[in-house]
């Protein structure tokens, strides 16, 4: 996976700016007490994860498409597997999956949308480097 894509940001939840820094504290979605720890800027390039109060509202959108998809899978794999299933162990089995992955929908539901609002910039670490250069030299 290309390191310059939008793919390779969301899949590894790295900075949408420059592909370096981390979208969350820890890279573990199943550590549950840090599940919604971001920090506020990129480590690397100084972007503002947080572009305006309440952004990652819309975040639940994506969330939810997500989690629409993981019921049609279950759904469909049921049948695939044995068309004996009545419609509590659907249920049962949806229910289970969209709690077991939970975390992971809600990061990359998150990843998604930095990412859809923040352009890749290839030269944004080179670009800090200066920023900070001049800060001291004053």
């Amino acid at each position: 996976m290309l390191k310059g894509t939008k793919l390779y940001s969301i899949i590894n939840q790295k900075c949408p700016k420059c592909r370096e820094g981390e979208l969350f504290d820890d890279r573990n979605p199943y550590h549950l007490k840090k599940l919604f720890d971001m920090p506020e800027r990129c480590e690397k390039c100084n972007q503002l994860y947080q572009l305006e109060p309440s952004f990652f509202y819309g975040a639940m959108y994506v969330n939810y498409g997500f989690t629409v998809g993981i019921a049609i899978a279950v759904f469909l794999a049921m049948n695939v597997l044995g068309n004996n299933f009545e419609l509590h162990h659907y249920l049962i089995g949806i229910i289970i999956a969209i709690f077991v992955l939970a975390p992971l929908t809600f990061r990359l539901g998150r990843s998604v949308w930095i990412n859809m609002f923040i352009k890749y910039n290839p030269n944004a670490l080179d670009e800090e480097e200066k920023a900070q250069a001049l800060k001291r030299g004053q």
